[in-house]
């Protein structure tokens, strides 16, 4: 990657995983978003930084491994296999995590210790809580430390993990420079759009949809997005 390794956090700091997203869409990159169930443990705070993943099998051990090897900035991403019935991650790991200059931690699985979390502060998205922890210890998986599952996808340290109130965002880190260049003018121009709505201009005004409808009727297969690209929107069907 042709940025620092702290430049992702200070560049999505100005943005949100939704703009993010947008851009991937318009540069064909996969929108890989974990599934809705995975939320904050602490709302209002976001996170960037480049995978580590880690995957879980019973033993707090493969955590430790994995943030021996991390880099500041980092976000543990810890797979779970999005078991809800055992919590694999505590208060412990994350101020582990936390200590070594980790970013924060994505969980493809449940938490314990809330309240210790919120406490520590560290950014946490996960399944949900409950107060078990494993009650088996299975076999360590080939790849443990190389690669982690969230929902369908598969990540690994080729990934940045985007996270915020809107979910968890995986992009490509090598393509990072790029997606933050076009996600920074796609929040620009909304924002432009936003305040000219308060000003009074509706947003159909804005990208003449009322034109759109008329030229539907003469061709039915027109889409919308069709219609944008063509006035230079910035919104999507």
């Amino acid at each position: 990657m042709d940025i620092r390794q702290d430049a992702p956090a200070a560049r999505f700091a100005a943005l949100t995983t939704a703009h993010v997203a947008d851009a991937c869409l318009r540069t064909g990159i996969p929108v890989c978003c974990a599934p809705a169930a995975v939320v904050p443990v602490l709302p209002g705070r976001c996170l960037a930084g480049r995978v580590r993943p880690a995957r879980h099998a019973g033993s707090v051990d493969v955590f430790l491994e994995a943030i021996e090897l991390a880099a500041d900035g980092d976000v543990l991403v810890v797979d779970d296999a999005g078991r809800t019935d055992r919590a694999c991650v505590g208060d412990l790991v994350v101020l582990e995590a936390r200590a070594a200059g980790l970013a924060g931690l994505v969980v493809w699985g449940a938490h314990r210790d809330t309240a210790d979390l919120v406490a520590v502060g560290l950014p946490v998205f996960s399944l949900g809580a409950t107060p078990s922890g494993p009650l088996e210890l299975d076999p360590r998986p080939a790849g443990a430390l190389e690669h982690a599952r969230v929902g369908p996808f598969t990540v690994g340290p080729q990934d940045l993990a985007l996270a915020d109130d809107d979910g968890v965002l995986f992009v490509p880190a090598d393509r990072a420079g790029e997606l933050f260049d076009l996600a920074e003018s796609i929040r620009d121009t909304e924002r432009r759009q936003a305040d000219r709505i308060r000003a009074g201009e509706s947003l159909r005004a804005q990208v003449g949809f009322g034109a759109y409808l008329a030229a539907r009727e003469a061709d039915p297969a027109l889409t919308f997005r069709a219609h944008l690209r063509a006035v230079g929107g910035a919104i999507e069907e």
